[in-house]
């Protein structure tokens, strides 16, 4: 068994070795493309009436369709940010790092960013990817990774929790008497 430190891994993540979702980006830039050409079509001196009012429903459902589809690769943007930097303090980020394991970690980011969207395929592949990369324990198991206890964090906890302990004991003693002192 590899053992893997309880702390994680230290220091930065590695740089997103990714680009944009070549797909969103193409939806977005199509809906935004489309939603200019309804803008010109608008400005046509001869559009008048129903034909006017038509146009401007397809316009405005363009412009819609190019926000939605905006605010959605930013979204997926700042989710995979954040995902992206909490795996790479996890402990199996240690033999990602040894094992070059950079652009697996980034696909399974992608797919799980778009899986938290509500992307039920995309949910199937996170959870394959996430199997492969030891973040489950059956496949930590698999890839015979072990998180090392921290013993000492686990000591630290231990008389943590007894001093809390104690103090109730001294606090439900203290209350005791001085309900008896105060009769």
């Amino acid at each position: 068994m590899t053992k893997l430190p309880a702390e994680g891994r230290k220091g930065r993540p590695p740089k997103w070795p990714l680009s944009d979702d070549v797909v969103l980006t193409a939806r977005r830039d199509l809906a935004q493309r489309k939603a200019d050409d309804l803008e010109l079509a608008l400005l046509e001196p001869d559009l008048t009436g129903r034909a006017k009012a038509a146009a401007e429903k397809k316009a405005d459902a363009a412009r819609e369709a190019a926000l939605i589809l905006q605010m959605q690769l930013e979204a997926q943007q700042r989710t995979e940010a954040e995902l992206w930097r909490e795996l790479w303090k996890t402990p199996q980020a240690v033999m990602w790092g040894r094992l070059c394991w950079t652009r697996e970690v980034a696909q399974y980011v992608r797919w799980k960013s778009r899986a938290e969207a509500g992307d039920l395929d995309a949910a199937k592949e996170a959870r394959q990817l996430a199997d492969r990369l030891g973040l489950t324990p059956l496949s930590l198991l698999r890839l015979r990774w072990e998180i090392a206890t921290d013993e000492v964090a686990e000591t630290r906890r231990a008389r943590a929790t007894e001093a809390k302990a104690t103090t109730r004991r001294r606090l439900r003693v203290v209350d005791t008497d001085a309900a008896a002192g105060g009769k």
